[in-house]
């Protein structure tokens, strides 16, 4: 009985390794494949970088409502390239840092092209030129650069007169001290005061404010070079910089860009 017991239970052991060698695998199921990313859109807004003490191309009006040269023209712009545009007083002097910190996506104040700024920001075709001049008290005795030798002469901090004046080694050489300002509006305070003796600053600007107050200060006949304006973005972003250059483009040809500049000037200034 029990050899009998034995022998069945033998057998059906085998009858189920037969079984479960003859069973088929199931295939494990294809992995869904994984969705490619969206492509990147364009910004629907863009945030244009400034400083708010650069009269005429932007600064805050009585209403404190910024306005400028420069934001006319930017507005206009984003109009055409279809974005909205916001502006956003800055640190002048970090405007690098703010721009590919990715806290604002353009600069656009009167910024002067240069090589070394080049290195970290892409610029547009320039749109206006520009000379570094010197602004002295109208009864000063200084009449040109050699005369600042020993004097106290005063500059926007980070902006472009800074470089002009180092790079002309032999009247860097002899001002007695280069006196760095927030703006461009404290520095002529400054001078207005007896606190400085000059002061190299933006063409463009340094007319705009000496008009206003005749027979109060003079520009010399010499100034430290001339120079061109742009618009600035980060160096990865060449198709917003397309745009904004495609679009200063038409405005200069269909004459939008003139009606801005005779309304801030009295005549058509951009660079063609």
């Amino acid at each position: 009985m029990k050899k009998r017991f034995s022998l069945l239970m033998a057998a059906l052991l085998a009858s189920a390794f037969l079984i479960a060698c003859g069973k088929k695998e199931e295939p494990a199921p294809a992995a869904a494949p994984t969705p490619a990313p969206p492509p990147i859109a364009a910004p629907a807004a863009i945030v244009i970088g400034l400083d708010d003490h650069f009269p005429p191309m932007g600064f805050r009006d009585d209403k404190n409502e910024i306005v400028g040269f420069d934001i006319d023209l930017a507005r206009e712009t984003g109009k055409r390239i279809g974005m909205e545009v916001t502006f956003k007083p800055i640190d002048w002097s970090a405007k690098e840092a703010e721009l590919n910190g990715k806290r604002i996506d353009v600069l656009w104040n009167g910024l002067t092209i240069t090589e070394e700024r080049k290195a970290n920001i892409l610029f547009s075709k320039p749109y206006l030129e520009n000379r570094q001049i010197i602004v002295v008290p109208n009864d000063s005795p200084i009449k040109t650069k050699a005369d600042l030798a020993g004097k106290t002469v005063g500059a926007q901090d980070g902006s472009s007169a800074v470089d002009a004046v180092n790079r002309d080694a032999e009247a860097a050489k002899g001002i007695k001290e280069l006196k760095m300002f927030s703006d461009n509006v404290t520095a002529l305070m400054d001078l207005a005061a007896g606190r400085l003796d000059a002061i190299v600053m933006d063409e463009i600007v340094g007319r705009y404010y000496t008009a206003k107050k005749p027979g109060e200060y003079r520009i010399l006949d010499e100034n430290f070079g001339a120079e061109e304006y742009g618009v600035g973005v980060r160096k990865g972003d060449a198709e917003l910089m397309g745009k904004i250059d495609k679009a200063l483009e038409d405005l200069k040809a269909d004459g939008a860009g003139a009606a801005i500049s005779n309304k801030w000037f009295g005549k058509d200034i951009l660079k063609k």
